[in-house]
């Protein structure tokens, strides 16, 4: 008996001077890692950092729970993104008005002939090289229908361009 507990307070001595050798390692760590981030980047010169004030946070003092390693709490307060630097260039919006003018201009093309939004939209993918969404057509085909460029046809789920004119923008 005596030799467990023995057994069992060299294994405690053990682990508490490993948690405090990680405690020391993780806090010298963390310090080399802040000094390597306030040092200018090479060839930078004398520029302000950019980004966020970096905080000094004090050192742990003993290793974190095993279960509380990972995953961020949920109530934690949520940050905004970081904005974009760099990757793409930025096209330029279209136009306002342009799906219109391609949905009249696809029903003009098919006249006398209804189309169905699915072809609407298959047409201009191959006319324009532009992907259109189903809502965005039935926007378009709503704001023709209001100034008389095309029309429903019955109960049908299918439109035809009726030869108004249309002002310019």
């Amino acid at each position: 008996m005596a030799k467990t507990t023995a057994v069992n307070q060299l294994q405690e001595q053990i682990d508490a001077i490993r948690r405090e050798a990680f405690a020391q390692g993780y806090a010298a760590a963390m310090q080399a890692v802040r000094d390597l981030a306030a040092r200018p980047a090479p060839g930078a010169g004398a520029a302000a950092p950019r980004g966020r004030p970096t905080t000094v946070h004090p050192a742990p003092a003993a290793a974190a729970p095993a279960g509380r390693r990972g995953r961020p709490r949920a109530n934690a307060a949520p940050t905004a993104p970081a904005p974009r630097r760099g990757g793409r260039a930025a096209v330029p919006r279209p136009q306002r008005g342009t799906n219109a003018r391609y949905v009249e201009e696809v029903l003009q093309s098919n006249a006398p002939r209804a189309l169905r939004p699915a072809e609407i939209r298959s047409a201009i993918q191959r006319d324009k090289g532009v992907a259109m969404a189903f809502t965005s057509i039935r926007h378009a085909l709503g704001q023709l229908e209001a100034r008389d460029a095309a029309e429903q046809v019955g109960d049908s789920k299918t439109w035809r361009y009726t030869g108004a004119t249309t002002s310019a923008d």
